[in-house]
Protein backbone atom coordinates (compact mmCIF):
# COMPACT_ATOMS: atom_id res chain seq x y z
CA UNK A 1 0.00 0.00 0.00
CA UNK A 2 1.59 3.61 -0.84
CA UNK A 3 0.83 5.67 1.93
CA UNK A 4 0.87 9.73 1.08
CA UNK A 5 1.51 12.22 3.27
CA UNK A 6 0.99 15.89 3.22
CA UNK A 7 4.11 17.47 2.33
CA UNK A 8 5.62 20.46 5.10
CA UNK A 9 4.35 23.46 2.50
CA UNK A 10 1.17 21.87 3.79
CA UNK A 11 1.43 21.83 7.45
CA UNK A 12 2.51 25.62 7.28
CA UNK A 13 -0.11 26.77 4.96
CA UNK A 14 -2.69 25.08 7.05
CA UNK A 15 -0.32 26.25 10.47
CA UNK A 16 -0.30 29.99 8.87
CA UNK A 17 -5.03 29.79 8.18
CA UNK A 18 -5.38 28.83 11.68
CA UNK A 19 -2.97 31.59 12.93
CA UNK A 20 -4.74 34.05 10.88
CA UNK A 21 -8.38 32.80 12.03
CA UNK A 22 -7.03 33.25 15.71
CA UNK A 23 -5.23 36.64 15.37
CA UNK A 24 -8.85 37.91 13.76
CA UNK A 25 -11.49 36.49 16.97
CA UNK A 26 -9.13 38.76 19.35
CA UNK A 27 -11.40 41.22 20.68
CA UNK A 28 -10.79 45.15 19.37
CA UNK A 29 -11.89 48.59 21.20
CA UNK A 30 -14.60 49.57 19.20
CA UNK A 31 -15.14 53.23 20.71
CA UNK A 32 -13.70 55.03 23.90
CA UNK A 33 -12.72 54.53 26.46
CA UNK A 34 -14.51 57.74 27.92
CA UNK A 35 -14.58 59.59 31.41
CA UNK A 36 -17.69 59.26 32.92
CA UNK A 37 -18.73 61.34 36.23
CA UNK A 38 -16.09 62.25 38.69
CA UNK A 39 -16.32 62.26 42.58
CA UNK A 40 -13.96 62.42 45.19
CA UNK A 41 -13.98 58.79 46.20
CA UNK A 42 -15.17 57.34 42.58
CA UNK A 43 -15.04 58.04 38.98
CA UNK A 44 -16.74 56.24 36.31
CA UNK A 45 -15.27 54.45 33.34
CA UNK A 46 -16.89 53.62 29.80
CA UNK A 47 -15.76 51.22 27.30
CA UNK A 48 -16.87 49.34 24.13
CA UNK A 49 -15.47 46.47 22.74
CA UNK A 50 -16.11 44.99 19.14
CA UNK A 51 -17.22 41.55 20.83
CA UNK A 52 -17.46 39.48 23.59
CA UNK A 53 -14.04 40.45 25.86
CA UNK A 54 -12.70 40.30 29.51
CA UNK A 55 -12.01 44.40 30.00
CA UNK A 56 -10.31 45.94 32.71
CA UNK A 57 -8.84 49.21 33.16
CA UNK A 58 -5.53 50.11 35.18
CA UNK A 59 -4.87 54.06 36.69
CA UNK A 60 -2.76 55.52 38.81
CA UNK A 61 -2.17 58.97 40.17
CA UNK A 62 -0.50 61.18 37.58
CA UNK A 63 3.58 60.49 37.68
CA UNK A 64 3.70 57.17 39.65
CA UNK A 65 3.06 54.30 37.46
CA UNK A 66 4.54 52.29 39.74
CA UNK A 67 1.50 52.12 42.30
CA UNK A 68 -1.34 51.21 39.69
CA UNK A 69 -4.90 50.31 40.74
CA UNK A 70 -7.17 47.98 38.58
CA UNK A 71 -11.20 47.99 38.09
CA UNK A 72 -12.79 45.33 38.27
CA UNK A 73 -13.15 43.21 35.20
CA UNK A 74 -16.34 42.91 32.92
CA UNK A 75 -17.08 41.48 30.67
CA UNK A 76 -18.73 42.70 27.61
CA UNK A 77 -21.56 40.87 25.94
CA UNK A 78 -23.60 41.14 22.59
CA UNK A 79 -26.83 41.89 25.01
CA UNK A 80 -25.33 45.15 26.17
CA UNK A 81 -23.34 46.54 23.00
CA UNK A 82 -19.87 44.63 24.25
CA UNK A 83 -20.01 48.36 26.75
CA UNK A 84 -17.80 47.95 30.06
CA UNK A 85 -18.83 50.73 32.43
CA UNK A 86 -16.47 50.67 35.26
CA UNK A 87 -15.12 51.77 38.43
CA UNK A 88 -12.20 53.43 39.50
CA UNK A 89 -12.89 53.64 43.35
CA UNK A 90 -9.52 53.49 45.25
CA UNK A 91 -8.34 57.10 44.50
CA UNK A 92 -7.73 60.31 46.62
CA UNK A 93 -9.83 63.44 46.40
CA UNK A 94 -8.23 66.34 44.46
CA UNK A 95 -5.66 64.25 42.18
CA UNK A 96 -5.49 63.63 38.45
CA UNK A 97 -4.78 60.29 37.10
CA UNK A 98 -3.83 58.54 34.15
CA UNK A 99 -4.56 54.76 32.78
CA UNK A 100 -5.06 52.53 30.15
CA UNK A 101 -7.30 49.79 29.08
CA UNK A 102 -6.73 46.15 28.67
CA UNK A 103 -8.90 43.77 26.40
CA UNK A 104 -8.44 40.33 27.67
CA UNK A 105 -5.26 40.52 29.62
CA UNK A 106 -3.53 42.95 26.61
CA UNK A 107 -2.67 46.12 27.11
CA UNK A 108 -4.58 48.12 24.23
CA UNK A 109 -2.56 50.66 22.38
CA UNK A 110 -3.64 54.40 22.42
CA UNK A 111 -2.20 56.82 20.63
CA UNK A 112 -3.35 60.04 22.58
CA UNK A 113 -3.22 60.58 26.54
CA UNK A 114 -5.56 59.30 28.60
CA UNK A 115 -6.79 61.24 32.12
CA UNK A 116 -9.16 61.72 34.99
CA UNK A 117 -9.34 63.46 37.74
CA UNK A 118 -11.11 63.77 41.37
CA UNK A 119 -13.25 66.47 42.65
CA UNK A 120 -11.27 68.63 45.60
CA UNK A 121 -12.55 68.22 49.02
CA UNK A 122 -12.55 72.13 49.55
CA UNK A 123 -15.41 72.49 51.97
CA UNK A 124 -14.46 74.31 54.88
CA UNK A 125 -10.45 74.52 53.81
CA UNK A 126 -10.23 76.69 51.23
CA UNK A 127 -11.73 78.46 48.30
CA UNK A 128 -13.63 76.42 45.96
CA UNK A 129 -11.25 75.56 42.91
CA UNK A 130 -11.82 77.16 39.55
CA UNK A 131 -13.17 74.86 36.68
CA UNK A 132 -14.26 75.14 32.80
CA UNK A 133 -17.08 72.69 31.44
CA UNK A 134 -17.66 72.74 27.11
CA UNK A 135 -21.24 72.49 26.03
CA UNK A 136 -22.26 71.72 22.93
CA UNK A 137 -25.95 70.21 21.61
CA UNK A 138 -27.35 68.62 18.16
CA UNK A 139 -23.85 66.26 16.68
CA UNK A 140 -24.94 64.37 13.60
CA UNK A 141 -22.78 61.68 12.37
CA UNK A 142 -23.16 60.95 8.62
CA UNK A 143 -23.91 57.07 7.51
CA UNK A 144 -24.73 56.49 3.97
CA UNK A 145 -27.48 54.22 3.52
CA UNK A 146 -29.14 55.51 6.71
CA UNK A 147 -29.07 59.03 5.68
CA UNK A 148 -31.55 60.99 3.52
CA UNK A 149 -30.97 60.80 -0.05
CA UNK A 150 -29.61 64.88 -0.27
CA UNK A 151 -26.43 66.69 1.21
CA UNK A 152 -24.84 65.28 4.11
CA UNK A 153 -26.63 66.95 7.09
CA UNK A 154 -23.42 65.85 9.18
CA UNK A 155 -20.01 67.78 9.13
CA UNK A 156 -17.40 69.50 10.58
CA UNK A 157 -15.98 66.87 12.98
CA UNK A 158 -13.03 68.87 13.82
CA UNK A 159 -14.81 70.59 16.14
CA UNK A 160 -13.86 67.43 19.00
CA UNK A 161 -10.13 68.08 18.77
CA UNK A 162 -10.91 71.72 19.05
CA UNK A 163 -13.04 71.29 22.26
CA UNK A 164 -10.05 69.12 23.75
CA UNK A 165 -7.85 72.04 23.22
CA UNK A 166 -9.73 73.85 25.23
CA UNK A 167 -9.21 71.63 27.97
CA UNK A 168 -12.60 71.34 29.70
CA UNK A 169 -12.58 69.47 33.15
CA UNK A 170 -15.99 68.13 31.50
CA UNK A 171 -18.24 68.17 28.44
CA UNK A 172 -21.70 68.93 28.82
CA UNK A 173 -23.86 67.18 25.96
CA UNK A 174 -26.90 69.37 25.63
CA UNK A 175 -29.12 66.59 23.78
CA UNK A 176 -29.44 65.45 20.25
CA UNK A 177 -26.03 63.57 21.14
CA UNK A 178 -27.33 61.00 18.69
CA UNK A 179 -29.67 61.18 15.81
CA UNK A 180 -31.91 58.36 15.63
CA UNK A 181 -33.21 57.39 12.21
CA UNK A 182 -36.07 55.60 10.48
CA UNK A 183 -34.10 52.25 10.78
CA UNK A 184 -33.11 52.49 14.36
CA UNK A 185 -36.69 53.89 16.31
CA UNK A 186 -38.43 50.61 16.51
CA UNK A 187 -36.04 47.94 17.73
CA UNK A 188 -33.37 47.70 20.80
CA UNK A 189 -30.85 46.48 18.03
CA UNK A 190 -31.18 49.78 15.87
CA UNK A 191 -30.73 52.10 18.75
CA UNK A 192 -27.86 50.21 20.19
CA UNK A 193 -26.30 50.27 16.41
CA UNK A 194 -26.87 54.36 16.09
CA UNK A 195 -25.35 54.90 19.71
CA UNK A 196 -22.70 52.74 18.51
CA UNK A 197 -22.17 54.09 15.57
CA UNK A 198 -22.05 58.00 16.79
CA UNK A 199 -19.75 56.71 19.28
CA UNK A 200 -17.19 55.25 17.08
CA UNK A 201 -16.25 58.57 15.04
CA UNK A 202 -12.86 58.00 15.07
CA UNK A 203 -12.13 62.12 15.52
CA UNK A 204 -14.02 62.08 18.82
CA UNK A 205 -12.27 59.66 20.82
CA UNK A 206 -9.29 61.74 22.51
CA UNK A 207 -11.96 64.24 23.63
CA UNK A 208 -13.80 61.11 24.96
CA UNK A 209 -10.58 59.88 26.75
CA UNK A 210 -9.15 62.81 28.68
CA UNK A 211 -12.42 64.86 29.63
CA UNK A 212 -15.58 64.18 31.88
CA UNK A 213 -18.56 63.58 30.02
CA UNK A 214 -22.28 64.26 31.31
CA UNK A 215 -25.22 64.11 29.00
CA UNK A 216 -29.28 65.15 28.73
CA UNK A 217 -31.01 63.97 26.22
CA UNK A 218 -33.87 65.67 23.17
CA UNK A 219 -35.78 64.14 21.30
CA UNK A 220 -33.45 62.56 18.43
CA UNK A 221 -31.34 60.43 21.08
CA UNK A 222 -35.13 59.75 22.93
CA UNK A 223 -36.78 58.87 19.40
CA UNK A 224 -38.87 60.05 16.64
CA UNK A 225 -39.03 63.85 15.80
CA UNK A 226 -40.38 65.61 18.84
CA UNK A 227 -40.92 62.87 20.35
CA UNK A 228 -43.04 63.22 23.76
CA UNK A 229 -44.46 60.41 26.33
CA UNK A 230 -46.63 58.50 24.08
CA UNK A 231 -43.13 56.82 22.18
CA UNK A 232 -43.91 53.18 21.90
CA UNK A 233 -40.07 52.89 22.21
CA UNK A 234 -39.35 54.85 25.67
CA UNK A 235 -38.28 52.31 27.92
CA UNK A 236 -35.87 50.76 25.80
CA UNK A 237 -34.26 53.95 24.58
CA UNK A 238 -33.94 54.91 28.42
CA UNK A 239 -31.98 51.86 28.85
CA UNK A 240 -29.99 52.65 26.02
CA UNK A 241 -29.06 56.05 27.13
CA UNK A 242 -28.10 54.57 30.47
CA UNK A 243 -25.71 52.31 29.51
CA UNK A 244 -24.17 55.15 26.59
CA UNK A 245 -23.31 57.62 29.28
CA UNK A 246 -22.45 58.11 32.32
CA UNK A 247 -23.99 60.19 34.75
CA UNK A 248 -23.95 59.63 38.08
CA UNK A 249 -27.82 59.15 39.05
CA UNK A 250 -30.92 59.39 37.84
CA UNK A 251 -34.42 60.28 40.11
CA UNK A 252 -37.02 58.62 38.41
CA UNK A 253 -37.55 55.18 37.23
CA UNK A 254 -37.23 55.75 33.06
CA UNK A 255 -36.85 59.41 32.85
CA UNK A 256 -33.16 61.21 32.41
CA UNK A 257 -33.54 63.74 35.32
CA UNK A 258 -30.52 64.09 37.55
CA UNK A 259 -28.28 66.39 39.41
CA UNK A 260 -24.69 66.37 39.91
CA UNK A 261 -22.21 68.87 41.38
CA UNK A 262 -18.27 70.19 40.18
CA UNK A 263 -16.67 72.43 42.59
CA UNK A 264 -19.32 74.49 43.67
CA UNK A 265 -21.80 74.98 41.42
CA UNK A 266 -24.69 72.15 40.99
CA UNK A 267 -26.02 70.82 37.77
CA UNK A 268 -29.98 69.96 37.04
CA UNK A 269 -30.42 67.78 34.34
CA UNK A 270 -34.08 67.93 33.20
CA UNK A 271 -36.00 65.23 31.30
CA UNK A 272 -38.34 67.35 28.15
CA UNK A 273 -39.26 64.31 26.87
CA UNK A 274 -40.52 61.59 29.12
CA UNK A 275 -43.81 63.11 30.66
CA UNK A 276 -44.27 65.67 27.80
CA UNK A 277 -47.59 65.39 26.33
CA UNK A 278 -48.08 66.13 22.40
CA UNK A 279 -47.52 68.79 20.76
CA UNK A 280 -50.56 69.26 18.75
CA UNK A 281 -52.70 67.92 22.36
CA UNK A 282 -55.48 70.40 22.64
CA UNK A 283 -55.11 71.01 26.32
CA UNK A 284 -53.73 74.50 27.73
CA UNK A 285 -52.67 72.80 30.89
CA UNK A 286 -50.60 70.04 29.24
CA UNK A 287 -47.08 69.01 30.82
CA UNK A 288 -43.50 69.65 29.49
CA UNK A 289 -41.81 68.59 32.57
CA UNK A 290 -44.76 67.29 34.43
CA UNK A 291 -45.94 68.23 38.01
CA UNK A 292 -43.07 65.41 39.40
CA UNK A 293 -40.17 66.76 37.53
CA UNK A 294 -40.99 70.56 38.19
CA UNK A 295 -42.15 69.41 42.26
CA UNK A 296 -38.27 67.74 42.60
CA UNK A 297 -36.36 70.65 40.41
CA UNK A 298 -37.81 73.42 42.97
CA UNK A 299 -37.28 71.30 46.11
CA UNK A 300 -33.49 70.67 44.76
CA UNK A 301 -33.29 74.37 43.55
CA UNK A 302 -34.25 75.81 47.40
CA UNK A 303 -32.53 73.20 49.13
CA UNK A 304 -28.97 74.36 46.91
CA UNK A 305 -26.27 76.44 48.32
CA UNK A 306 -24.15 76.74 45.07
CA UNK A 307 -23.53 80.16 43.56
CA UNK A 308 -24.54 78.84 40.05
CA UNK A 309 -27.81 76.40 39.41
CA UNK A 310 -27.48 75.60 35.68
CA UNK A 311 -30.69 73.95 34.85
CA UNK A 312 -29.93 71.96 31.71
CA UNK A 313 -32.43 70.73 28.88
CA UNK A 314 -33.17 70.49 25.32
CA UNK A 315 -36.18 73.26 24.71
CA UNK A 316 -35.23 76.98 25.04
CA UNK A 317 -36.88 78.37 28.31
CA UNK A 318 -36.79 82.33 28.55
CA UNK A 319 -37.63 82.59 24.20
CA UNK A 320 -41.21 83.95 24.64
CA UNK A 321 -41.52 82.64 20.92
CA UNK A 322 -44.21 80.00 20.69
CA UNK A 323 -41.79 78.17 17.67
CA UNK A 324 -40.95 74.29 17.57
CA UNK A 325 -40.79 72.62 20.59
CA UNK A 326 -39.84 75.88 22.79
CA UNK A 327 -41.08 75.95 26.20
CA UNK A 328 -43.74 79.09 25.27
CA UNK A 329 -45.65 76.49 23.54
CA UNK A 330 -46.37 74.84 26.79
CA UNK A 331 -47.38 78.96 28.52
CA UNK A 332 -48.92 77.29 31.28
CA UNK A 333 -46.88 75.31 32.87
CA UNK A 334 -43.81 77.55 31.98
CA UNK A 335 -45.37 80.58 33.44
CA UNK A 336 -45.85 78.33 36.93
CA UNK A 337 -42.15 77.28 37.00
CA UNK A 338 -40.84 81.36 36.39
CA UNK A 339 -43.09 82.29 38.54
CA UNK A 340 -42.40 79.80 41.43
CA UNK A 341 -38.46 80.45 40.89
CA UNK A 342 -39.39 84.12 41.37
CA UNK A 343 -41.79 83.66 44.32
CA UNK A 344 -39.18 81.14 46.25
CA UNK A 345 -36.32 83.94 45.78
CA UNK A 346 -33.69 81.62 44.74
CA UNK A 347 -30.79 83.26 43.39
CA UNK A 348 -28.12 81.92 40.90
CA UNK A 349 -30.54 80.20 38.23
CA UNK A 350 -29.24 79.77 34.68
CA UNK A 351 -30.70 78.16 31.87
CA UNK A 352 -28.59 76.14 29.05
CA UNK A 353 -30.05 74.98 26.46
CA UNK A 354 -29.72 73.14 22.68
CA UNK A 355 -31.57 72.08 19.68
CA UNK A 356 -32.25 75.50 17.63
CA UNK A 357 -29.37 74.68 15.75
CA UNK A 358 -28.14 78.30 16.39
CA UNK A 359 -26.67 79.88 18.99
CA UNK A 360 -28.35 83.13 21.21
CA UNK A 361 -28.94 83.99 24.60
CA UNK A 362 -32.23 85.25 26.27
CA UNK A 363 -32.45 87.46 29.26
CA UNK A 364 -35.91 87.87 31.20
CA UNK A 365 -36.10 90.92 33.08
CA UNK A 366 -37.44 90.56 36.37
CA UNK A 367 -38.70 93.65 38.77
CA UNK A 368 -37.66 93.14 42.07
CA UNK A 369 -34.76 90.99 41.61
CA UNK A 370 -31.95 89.74 38.77
CA UNK A 371 -32.90 88.55 35.17
CA UNK A 372 -32.98 84.63 34.09
CA UNK A 373 -30.21 83.95 31.25
CA UNK A 374 -30.99 80.97 28.92
CA UNK A 375 -27.97 80.17 26.43
CA UNK A 376 -28.70 78.12 23.97
CA UNK A 377 -25.64 76.67 22.18
CA UNK A 378 -25.95 74.68 19.14
CA UNK A 379 -25.27 72.73 16.72
CA UNK A 380 -22.27 70.86 17.09
CA UNK A 381 -21.71 68.77 13.71
CA UNK A 382 -25.77 69.15 12.77
CA UNK A 383 -26.52 71.52 9.51
CA UNK A 384 -27.69 75.18 10.75
CA UNK A 385 -30.55 77.08 11.22
CA UNK A 386 -31.48 80.82 11.52
CA UNK A 387 -34.19 82.17 13.63
CA UNK A 388 -37.48 83.06 12.59
CA UNK A 389 -37.55 87.05 11.69
CA UNK A 390 -39.59 87.90 14.66
CA UNK A 391 -37.65 86.07 16.80
CA UNK A 392 -34.92 88.62 15.68
CA UNK A 393 -36.40 91.59 17.26
CA UNK A 394 -37.34 90.37 20.32
CA UNK A 395 -36.83 92.10 23.71
CA UNK A 396 -34.98 88.91 25.52
CA UNK A 397 -32.57 88.45 22.57
CA UNK A 398 -29.06 89.61 22.84
CA UNK A 399 -28.49 90.09 19.42
CA UNK A 400 -24.85 90.20 19.68
CA UNK A 401 -24.88 86.44 20.30
CA UNK A 402 -26.58 84.75 17.74
CA UNK A 403 -24.21 82.33 16.05
CA UNK A 404 -25.55 80.64 12.77
CA UNK A 405 -22.85 78.24 11.97
CA UNK A 406 -21.49 75.21 13.61
CA UNK A 407 -19.75 75.96 17.18
CA UNK A 408 -19.55 75.07 20.81
CA UNK A 409 -18.73 77.41 24.10
CA UNK A 410 -17.05 77.00 27.30
CA UNK A 411 -18.29 77.98 30.53
CA UNK A 412 -15.21 78.73 33.18
CA UNK A 413 -16.00 79.57 36.77
CA UNK A 414 -13.59 81.39 39.45
CA UNK A 415 -12.97 83.52 41.94
CA UNK A 416 -12.93 83.76 45.66
CA UNK A 417 -16.04 81.73 47.57
CA UNK A 418 -17.97 85.06 48.47
CA UNK A 419 -17.71 86.30 44.87
CA UNK A 420 -17.69 83.69 42.07
CA UNK A 421 -17.69 84.90 38.13
CA UNK A 422 -18.71 83.14 35.53
CA UNK A 423 -17.26 83.84 31.93
CA UNK A 424 -18.94 82.39 28.82
CA UNK A 425 -16.41 82.36 25.54
CA UNK A 426 -18.43 80.60 22.09
CA UNK A 427 -15.98 79.13 19.64
CA UNK A 428 -16.52 77.85 16.29
CA UNK A 429 -15.18 74.92 14.62
CA UNK A 430 -11.93 75.50 14.63
CA UNK A 431 -11.84 76.82 18.02
CA UNK A 432 -11.60 80.93 17.29
CA UNK A 433 -13.46 83.03 19.54
CA UNK A 434 -17.04 84.82 18.28
CA UNK A 435 -17.70 86.21 21.49
CA UNK A 436 -17.99 85.87 25.04
CA UNK A 437 -20.27 87.67 28.32
CA UNK A 438 -19.72 87.80 31.57
CA UNK A 439 -21.63 87.56 34.62
CA UNK A 440 -20.79 87.53 38.66
CA UNK A 441 -23.15 85.53 41.34
CA UNK A 442 -23.34 88.24 43.35
CA UNK A 443 -25.83 89.58 40.45
CA UNK A 444 -27.86 87.11 40.39
CA UNK A 445 -29.41 87.17 44.12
Amino acid sequence: MTHLYPSPKYFFTVLAAGLLSVSFAFAQLQSGPMVGYSDMLEVMLWAQTDRPAQVKIMYWEAGNPAQKKSTDKVLTQKQSAYVARLFADQVRPGQKYEYEVYIDNKKVFIKYPLRFQTQTLWQWRTDPPPFRFAIGSCNYINEEGYDRPSRAYGDGYEIFQSIADKKPDFMLWGGDNTYLREADWNTRSGMLHRYTHTRSLPRLQSLLGSTHHYAIWDDHDYGTDDSDRSFWMKNTAAEVFRLFWGNPGYVFEGATTGTFFWSDAQFFILDNRWFKAPNKLADPLRDYFGDAQIRWLLDALTSSKAPFKFIVTGGQIINPARVLENYANYSTERDRLLAAITEARIPGVLFLTGDRHHTSVHRLDRPGTYPLYDFTISPLTSGTTKPFPDELTLPTLDSGTLVTERNFATFDVSGPQNDRALKVTVYDVKGKELWTRQLRANDLK
